[in-house]
């Protein structure tokens, strides 16, 4: 196919003990996922989930550089679902949903969409992917997030609003998943500021490790 001009590089994560990258597509979020989270924002629990999209240029496994315009920078531990064939759950990562949260804040009271507050180089950090055969059972997954060693979120996953699988037959309700896709399932309570200096180790627990720094 001859193209206008060249297309931009792929994005890709590692495949743990495979060798093999994984081609991110598009990546999607879900919000207010977790009961606690949701009051500690100030919303009613009672609403459901919804949902938002982040630009696979966010995602990083690398070191992140403190983004620019912000004075209130914040994390977001996250359950990553790696979409497969058919819009199957191919693996699992720990990400973070980097949030410039006085941005996100103005965009809320203006009515305004939050793409400012959620989206700069590097606001996604995510780990290793890691596959799975079998089925798994999502409630035993617990997220744990630190800085500079110090525990700030830690929640296991049965805490959700939205189990995994319910967040993926709602999308499909709406939008065409493919094959390289990845689903942020939602925060627990804790999220908080993170500066220049500071070190971030993300898990899911006797399964995956995400570290940074913010830069």
């Amino acid at each position: 196919m001859n193209f206008l001009f060249n297309t931009p590089p792929i994005v890709t994560l590692p495949i743990a003990n495979q060798g093999k990258e994984f081609p991110v597509n598009h990546v999607y979020c879900v919000g207010r996922n977790y009961v606690a989270h949701s009051k500690e924002m100030g919303e009613d629990e009672r609403q459901p989930p919804f949902f938002f999209s982040k630009p696979n240029w966010t995602i990083t496994s690398n070191d992140v550089h403190y983004p620019k315009n912000t004075k209130n920078l914040q994390h977001e531990v996250e359950l990553v679902l790696a979409i497969g064939e058919s819009c199957s759950v191919f693996g699992i990562a720990v990400g973070v949903d980097l949030t410039r949260r006085d941005l996100q804040a103005q965009a809320k009271k203006t009515g305004k969409p939050w793409f400012a507050g959620k989206n700069f180089i590097g606001s996604a950090p995510v780990s290793t992917i890691v596959p799975f055969k079998h089925t798994i059972d999502f409630s035993t997954l617990e997220l744990k997030l630190k800085v500079n060693g110090k525990i700030r979120q830690h929640s296991k996953c049965n805490n959700m609003i939205w189990s995994p699988l319910e967040i993926l037959s709602q999308i499909l309700l709406d939008i065409p998943i493919e094959s390289g896709d990845l689903i942020f399932t939602g925060t627990p309570a804790g999220v908080g500021p993170i500066n220049i200096g500071d070190k971030i180790v993300a898990s899911i627990e006797k399964i995956v490790k995400l570290s940074f720094s913010i830069i």
